[in-house]
């Protein structure tokens, strides 16, 4: 297994093409494994997969705790980032966006705290304040570059206006947005188009389409029980995943023809997009890692794309990604 690194935007920073994505290890996916998830990071870290993503609204702030703990005495080893922006009042979240710079100064604080380290190598704002302009969030992200407390800036789940607005306060690194097979929406809004033209990197967040496209989601009793988000998200709902099963199912032929998995097939694709874009998958158990990691050797032909495009072309998934109110916080 073999993980190539890639520029990340214009600003500097190279990453693997596969990062980790944390946020399930401690929240949003049912039951946590602190020993498994902590092994999940060790073995990322020893396959060259060391861009860890989080924030601190994961929990909130065990996430970051538990990186925290992982990269002890190997900082040096790892490229970290997280996120502002998803309140966190008195230790609970809020469910509130807060873009201000105040917000965002006191935020930064406890976040290096959390992860033990004096930067970020990446900081994003995870979701745009209505109430807030977005210069005045970069402003307030800017005075942490300049203060040493972050070295590159991103945003989340931002719409083309805005990253431009931001991107004129301060160079952007990255912008990060669900991205798979199953959400193709970049494609057509204008925000890839966007971040190419302005030499923004492209994180791919959920990949996998939150687990839909491993093909072991047959119905919502094969959804964990507990706190998982799914069981709130619209394209999850029974009616929805029976109508979105035939897409998997075509896939996963396509796959076992090509002798692979439909999870590797999956992953390959969003990693051909283009160099400029990295995959974030999330998981917090060991074997489904390796797996997402043999998919960087996975080469596809001009005719697997061709076909993999005929059967989830964009708007062929059943179901909205989120809830209609985290809906509206979407491409701001």
């Amino acid at each position: 297994m073999a993980v190539t690194r890639r520029k990340l935007g214009s600003q500097g920073l190279q990453v693997p093409e596969q990062g980790l994505g944390c946020m399930g290890m401690t929240f949003g996916y049912g039951t946590a494994d602190a020993a498994e998830a902590r092994a999940t990071i060790d073995r990322a870290l020893e396959l060259g997969v060391n861009l860890l993503d989080t924030a601190d609204m994961y929990g909130p702030y065990t996430n970051e705790e538990l990186i925290g703990r992982a990269v002890a005495g190997r900082r040096d080893k790892v490229v970290l980032a997280s996120k502002v922006g998803n309140e966190v009042a008195d230790g609970k979240l809020t469910w509130r966006l807060n873009g201000r710079p105040d917000y965002i100064r006191r935020s930064v604080e406890g976040t290096l705290r959390r992860l033990g380290t004096d930067h970020l190598d990446l900081y994003y704002l995870h979701r745009v304040d209505p109430d807030v302009p977005v210069e005045e969030s970069f402003g307030a992200l800017a005075g942490l570059v300049e203060a040493g407390l972050v070295k590159h800036l991103g945003i989340s789940e931002a719409g083309p206006a805005t990253i431009r607005r931001a991107h004129a306060v301060h160079p952007l690194t990255a912008v990060q947005t669900e991205y798979s097979l199953f959400t193709r929406d970049v494609e057509v809004n204008g925000v890839l188009d966007t971040v190419r033209e302005l030499g923004i990197g492209f994180v791919a967040y959920s990949p996998l389409g939150r687990g839909f496209l491993t093909g072991t989601i047959r119905g919502t009793s094969d959804i964990p029980e507990g706190l998982d988000f799914r069981h709130i998200a619209p394209r999850f709902k029974e009616e929805n995943i029976q109508q979105n099963l035939p897409v998997v199912d075509r896939l996963s032929d396509l796959a076992a023809a090509a002798d692979t998995t439909v999870t590797r097939l999956a992953l390959a694709w969003v990693l051909s997009r283009g160099e400029d874009v990295v995959a974030i998958p999330g998981t917090k158990r060991r074997a489904y890692l390796e797996e997402n990691v043999s998919a960087s050797d996975l080469t596809l032909s001009a005719d697997v794309l061709a076909a993999i495009d005929a059967i989830a072309p964009y708007g062929i998934t059943a179901g909205n990604r989120y809830p209609d109110a985290e809906m509206d916080a979407l491409s701001r």
